[in-house]
């Protein structure tokens, strides 16, 4: 909303424009209207105000996470991976690698566990876009009963960074060390902390939730659009009704049920 130089300003359009202004402008405006008596003014700068300090907090967290992962991974190609679908009792084990350009930053980017669903959709869609390259990965619960989560995670990570088509000069990992590459730099709880790891971990959770949805239709009953296959109260009451489905990690589920399903 402009204003119209012509006649006075109300405090109800200032207000509206406050509410509505990107940063950039918000300060100017705050600056412009920090003496105005007007109620609804006061009321409005000090709202601004508030906003602006949440916007530049949430600028320096980006801007720092971008700032590690160089930091981290040196001046070379950088891929971040991350996974999800651990400590399932359904479903596979699903790794991301993502390769994150240094700008543009990605807004409102962080570890999925902090974001709800819509805002992992979103920003998904702004890492598929911006993204230098994006590699994926699936073990499946069979393949995770024979091996062992250790070898599979090892496997999917590998797998996963060769899906990107990059030969990374670091390769910066969630958690602990897995010796899953050459390159691998593990950073506990990176999640949080780097940007093309936490990109990984959106990427991985939204790829394998909607794994999931898609696996309701042709698994009905155990609820995995809900739980997504972790071990919810009603997952496991409908793993003790219904036994196993061919995507239960049976190594996994032996407290609840001794014989498969048969599809």
């Amino acid at each position: 909303m402009g204003f119209d130089a012509s006649r006075p300003v109300t405090a109800r359009e200032v207000a509206a424009t406050l509410s509505e202004a990107p940063l950039e402008e918000a300060r100017l405006l705050v600056e412009r209207y920090a003496e105005d008596p007007r109620k609804q003014v006061v009321r409005a700068v000090e709202t601004a105000r508030r906003r602006i300090e949440r916007e530049e907090a949430e600028h320096r967290r980006v801007t720092d996470m971008y700032r590690l992962q160089r930091e981290l991974g040196g001046t070379g190609v950088i891929v971040g991976v991350d996974e999800v679908g651990r400590g399932a009792l359904a479903g596979p084990l699903t790794v991301a690698a993502v390769c994150l350009p240094d700008e543009p930053p990605i807004w409102g980017i962080n570890d999925s566990k902090q974001l709800s669903p819509r805002e992992r959709e979103r920003i998904a869609a702004l890492v598929a876009e911006r993204a230098v390259a994006v590699g994926i990965a699936h073990v499946e619960p069979a393949s995770i009963d024979a091996v062992g989560m250790g070898a599979a995670l090892r496997h999917a990570m590998r797998a996963a960074v060769l899906d990107t088509g990059l030969e990374p000069d670091c390769v910066l990992i969630d958690g602990n060390p897995v010796g899953a590459h050459p390159a691998e730099r593990c950073i506990v709880k990176g999640d949080a902390r780097v940007a093309c790891i936490a990109a990984a971990s959106i990427v991985a959770k939204v790829t394998r939730d909607a794994l999931m949805v898609a696996y309701e239709q042709e698994y009905p009953g155990y609820h995995l659009a809900a739980c997504k296959g972790y071990g919810s109260p009603e997952h496991i009451a409908a793993i003790r009704e219904l036994g196993l489905s061919p995507i239960h990690r049976s190594s996994f589920c032996g407290n609840f049920v001794e014989q498969p399903r048969l599809f």
